[in-house]
């Protein structure tokens, strides 16, 4: 058996090195097949870095523009799909710097120069999750708009409320799809408050402690849409809060598409059959020709807890690291990358199936009509026409309630009289809020699930989110 030669030293690291190192190490060390994705932003941060070099008489306007010009090119590469992403050279920074070097020559060695891959990570990385957050900001404005039409459609369609998922008391289709609808708004808030935290720029900072060449930070930090550079070197290259931060809004917004899945899976159910979904998002079954599954939300619901599996991996990651760097930050990115495309995915898929679900508001009706949902409306009208505390009120319908289980009818069957033997002063009045109708129109309070209200609401939240 041929004994396999050890792998070449990786060029940028200098001379410190003469040996190769063990085949394991390369296969832990390499990065290339995950962090190619920050390619654009390496990019970016480097023509950023040049310009400023140049700027500064770092490095002449001759070597600036040979750098820019063999950068433009490895950008037209990689969209073309022609650029040799090589194994050997670990990472996407040492990448572009070896096709740099062979496309331009001598002058590619100048462009590393104030800089680290360090505050070069750190750099990209902010770069590319703030691209995410832009993508997910479009990604929710539109699911927001889908739940909105919906809303607005379904403004006076009836059906039940849930506590314990017991029937409580009736709402409108419209008035539940907008509590979805305040859920992403949040999401949103907390991904460009987590944006704004992001915007500072580590370019500079060098591998810890700043460097001695007279850089402007300020330049390069403008020039990469950053409102200012990060205050300290230390932290610049070793802050990944901003990654937690958006896993963490990440994650809480997986969370609310995972209720969102929960529900459709639901209504989608026999007992409910609340709504139905097309062909185009649901499968049917190995065995049982009849099935139609809803296996989107359930698939959105279950990749919630990736999510917080991604969240979790970089706080552990994270926990133990004494600044500034260590190679242990190798590991944030895929959870980031995987994390993002996975919201992206199911929030794209939400906005589908809330706009191609059909609403079927007879199975609502009937269900918000049972379980004496209107019970909370008779105690009110006791209360506010009979005058008694709401506490009393609340004692005789429940046993109102009870005498209508005893006879197996709906309170709105109870006949007066009967009604009567328990609060003699209930007049026929009281019929007029037993309908899952009129309760409904009667709950008028702001954030009320009145028909009315909702159009409202629909209009306001039109203007709020989406401007």
């Amino acid at each position: 058996m041929t004994k396999k030669e050890p792998a070449p030293v990786n060029p940028g690291w200098g001379g410190r090195f003469s040996g190769g190192h063990a085949a394991i190490m390369e296969r832990i060390n390499v990065s290339i097949g995950f962090d190619r994705r920050l390619s654009e932003q390496d990019i970016a941060g480097s023509l950023a870095h040049a310009a400023m070099l140049v700027q500064q008489t770092i490095i002449t306007p001759e070597d600036g523009a040979e750098i820019t010009r063999g950068l433009e090119q490895i950008r037209a590469e990689i969209a073309a799909g022609t650029f040799p992403f090589r194994e050997q050279h670990e990472d996407i920074h040492f990448n572009i710097e070896t096709r740099l070097q062979e496309l331009i020559g001598a002058p590619a060695g100048r462009l590393h120069t104030a800089r680290s891959r360090n505050d070069q990570v750190a750099t990209d990385f902010r770069l590319w999750v703030r691209d995410a957050i832009d993508g997910l900001e479009r990604a929710l404005r539109d699911l927001q708009a889908a739940l909105l039409d919906r809303a607005e459609e379904h403004a006076a369609t009836v059906m039940p409320g849930f506590t314990h998922l017991q029937v409580a008391q009736p709402v409108t289709f419209g008035h539940h799809l907008l509590a979805y609808v305040e859920m992403l708004g949040r999401d949103r808030a907390r991904l460009a408050d987590a944006r704004r935290r992001l915007n500072e720029c580590p370019l500079g900072s060098a591998a810890l402690a700043g460097t001695s060449f007279p850089i402007d930070r300020e330049t390069t930090a403008s020039a990469l849409r950053f409102d200012r550079p990060t205050a300290n070197s230390l932290d610049g290259v070793s802050d990944r809060d901003f990654a937690i931060e958006f896993l963490g809004g990440v994650a809480i917004c997986g969370m609310h598409l995972s209720r969102l899945g929960e529900e459709i899976v639901l209504w989608m159910s026999q007992p409910f059959q609340f709504i139905r979904l097309s062909d185009g998002f649901t499968t049917g079954s190995s065995i049982m020709p009849q099935k139609r599954n809803a296996d989107a939300a359930e698939l959105v619901r279950g990749k919630s807890g990736r999510l917080n599996g991604a969240l979790l991996s970089l706080l552990t990651m994270m926990k133990g690291l004494p600044l500034a760097y260590g190679k242990d930050m190798q590991e944030d990115k895929e959870p980031v990358f995987e994390a993002a495309d996975t919201l992206e995915l199911c929030v794209a898929a939400c906005a589908g199936m809330v706009r191609d679900m059909t609403v079927n508001p007879e199975p609502m009706r009937r269900v918000a009509e049972s379980g004496y949902s209107t019970a909370t409306d008779l105690a009110d009208w006791i209360t506010r026409v009979l005058g008694l505390p709401f506490r009393e009120a609340h004692h005789i319908t429940g046993r109102l309630v009870r005498l209508a289980e005893e006879q197996g009818v709906d309170l709105a069957d109870l006949p007066l009289a009967e009604m009567r033997t328990i609060e003699a002063r209930i007049t026929q009045d009281v019929f007029s809020v037993l309908t899952v109708e009129r309760s409904v129109e009667s709950r008028t309070s702001f954030g009320g699930t009145a028909p009315a209200n909702v159009r409202g609401a629909v209009a306001a939240a039109r203007k709020r989110f989406l401007g």
